[in-house]
């Protein structure tokens, strides 16, 4: 059988060309999961004992909710749903690896943040919404910061020539957030489906070292690596999540 990782099929369209229809569909399906558990989570207030699932998820959203205000303060209060349903989202994407679409020979499974084109999508997304809003609050005196020379920087001349030198830093700076944010985020889920795809390929070339089966004992590999998986997205939905709300607060926060 022959593995491939990193290939997909895909869609001709017009105006957009060739798209990963692979990773349009789980995308889609990954959010059917998520408003499907949304409305599990939401169907249990009906009961008026509070229960385990109310628990853990009003932890999750109190957690969350904590954070925004924390970078942010009061003026954080309209983006609490937008963070909250980043994290969410980008979770159910993370995790979809766990399911063996793929070993059944469906045209779809793939965590989509193991495609670039996806994680680029969140990371413009991410860097377009806090440039808004900062200009939206502070014009585009949002920019200033580029320009200013930092606390403590010489003063007179010497502080012009300084910040002259430190504005195409901060611009660099500014720029490279989105692609941090992409590359950090596609890089850790691929690593994971890597893992597996190495695993698979050391499983079906059935390789002996001597009297040890290296295949028969890398069969119980999969086990491991898909609970480390389930850890590294939930830990990456986080930490993009929290990037987000810091890098927005960096971009709205009050001179001084």
């Amino acid at each position: 059988m022959k593995e491939e990782i990193g290939t997909h099929s895909l869609w001709t369209l017009p105006v957009l060309g060739s798209v990963h229809a692979d990773t349009i569909l789980t995308t889609w399906l990954a959010m059917a999961l998520a408003l499907i558990a949304l409305a599990y989570v939401g169907s249990s207030y009906r009961s008026p004992r509070v229960g385990r699932t109310q628990t853990v998820f009003e932890g999750l959203i109190d957690y969350l909710s904590d954070l925004v205000y924390g970078a942010l303060g009061k003026s954080g209060e309209p983006f609490v749903p937008f963070y909250i349903a980043i994290f969410i989202f980008v979770f159910f994407l993370n995790q979809f690896g766990i399911f063996p679409f793929h070993a059944l020979g469906l045209p779809f499974g793939a965590p989509p943040t193991a495609d670039l084109n996806t994680t680029l999508a969140f990371g413009l997304m991410m860097f377009v919404t806090i440039q808004v809003v900062a200009i939206r609050k502070k014009g585009l005196g949002a920019y200033k910061h580029i320009f200013t020379p930092p606390e403590g920087a010489p003063s007179g001349l010497a502080g012009v020539v300084f910040a002259a030198l430190m504005t195409p830093i901060n611009i660099i700076d500014e720029l490279a957030r989105p692609i941090t944010l992409t590359l950090r985020l596609f890089f850790n889920i691929f690593v994971g489906e890597l893992l597996l795809f190495v695993i698979a390929s050391i499983i079906n070339s059935k390789i002996t070292i001597g009297a040890f089966n290296l295949s028969l004992a890398a069969s119980v590999a999969p086990f491991f690596i898909v609970f480390f998986n389930i850890f590294v997205g939930t830990v990456q939905a986080f930490i993009f999540t929290l990037l987000g709300i810091v890098y927005m607060s960096l971009a709205t926060a009050e001179d001084h």
